[in-house]
């Protein structure tokens, strides 16, 4: 059953970001569903700056992947992808940009704009909707994996 949220404000959208980076670890991979201005790249931000990451965070619309390499409590370092897919036209452009390897035990892979992706990506650990709300956004987290239930039941919420 998914987790319904209200987020009144972006400080809201990077607290619950912040709460995920808890459970961010290699192998994990978070989508984020959402029409334009929902607040993806919002949560990602709050995720990051959990991470320890410092400097900017932006939507990798036109490159398409950013990465990072953040040292959690600076005890090892951790690989995570930023993608954005919103600018592709089919599963077959997924396929043919190498993507497929960035996906595996080794780094955390965070993706925007999913479903312009198809079947080819498979289910994540956790997803994340985000709706715009009359104030604010309505966010529904739902675990697809063991991984995600895990993900998801270590949240720590702001009450």
């Amino acid at each position: 059953m998914p987790l319904d949220l209200k987020l009144p404000d972006a400080a809201a959208s990077e607290a619950l970001g912040a709460s995920l980076a808890a459970g961010v670890t290699p192998g994990r991979v978070l989508h984020l569903r959402g029409d334009l201005g929902a607040g993806k790249t919002t949560v990602v931000r709050g995720v990051l700056r959990a991470l320890g990451h410092e400097g900017k965070v932006k939507s990798p619309t036109y490159t398409l992947v950013e990465p990072y390499v953040v040292e959690p409590n600076g005890l090892s370092r951790l690989h995570l992808y930023h993608f954005d897919f919103f600018r592709l036209k089919d599963a077959a452009e997924w396929t043919s940009s190498g993507f497929r390897d960035y996906f595996g035990p080794h780094a955390a892979c965070l993706v925007e704009w999913p479903e312009r992706v198809g079947s080819a990506l498979g289910a994540p650990d956790l997803e994340l909707r985000l709706e715009i709300a009359p104030v604010g956004r309505r966010a529904l987290l739902t675990s697809h994996t063991p991984a995600g239930e895990a993900w998801l039941s270590s949240l720590r919420l702001p009450s």
